[in-house]
């Protein structure tokens, strides 16, 4: 059976062909917008000093964890420096407030070894990060992600809609980092 549509015929097979095919983009769209978007997001550059950043789903605005020293000593009573990129805001730098650093986005740090911290979030203390100088002689946060020792560099928090400021509706968490000893990118994620 032939349908004439103008000039041009179409079969009703490969309408239905065409159909599935903007179905099933339609589908893998929206099914991965979210992934696309955090790849979109921007990469913070240029400081030497930077550990990892931290970002999530409500905007683009990066918070950076940097090596606190001055003059190349180490702030031993605080040794990562916590900042915000505000890429919304021509992408000032701004000091967390407060509540964010208290209840948020700060890290305690405790001093363990020579040259070794150990580093917890103020709003997450079960899973801890270590801060080490490595065979670089330069310091690194690592973390244990799929049982590797690997060396952070990017936190994606993914936030559902819903819950508050005080409790967001997180959904999970993804690590990003290198392998320690082979430089191999490592991914993980944390179920909150």
């Amino acid at each position: 059976m032939k349908r004439i549509i103008g000039n041009s015929t179409d079969y009703p097979t490969k309408s239905l062909f065409f159909r599935g095919v903007a179905l099933l983009v339609l589908i893998l769209s929206v099914c991965t917008s979210n992934v696309i978007a955090q790849h979109k997001f921007p990469v913070p550059s240029g400081n030497l000093s930077q550990l990892f950043y931290l970002q999530r789903t409500p905007n683009t605005n990066t918070i950076v964890y940097e090596l606190n020293e001055k003059n190349g000593v180490l702030d031993t009573k605080d040794p990562v420096h916590v900042f915000w990129i505000r890429y919304g805001d021509k992408g000032e730098q701004a000091e967390l407030s407060y509540i964010q650093r208290r209840f948020a986005y700060g890290l305690n740090a405790r001093l363990i070894d020579k040259d070794k911290y150990e580093l917890r979030f103020v709003s997450y203390k079960k899973y801890v990060l270590y801060l080490m100088k490595a065979k670089d002689n330069k310091f690194h946060v690592y973390a244990t992600i799929n049982g590797k020792l690997t060396i952070l560099n990017r936190i994606f928090i993914h936030i559902k809609s819903g819950g508050s400021f005080w409790s967001p509706n997180i959904d999970y968490v993804e690590l990003n980092a290198y392998d320690s000893l082979t430089g191999a990118p490592v991914t993980g994620t944390i179920k909150v």
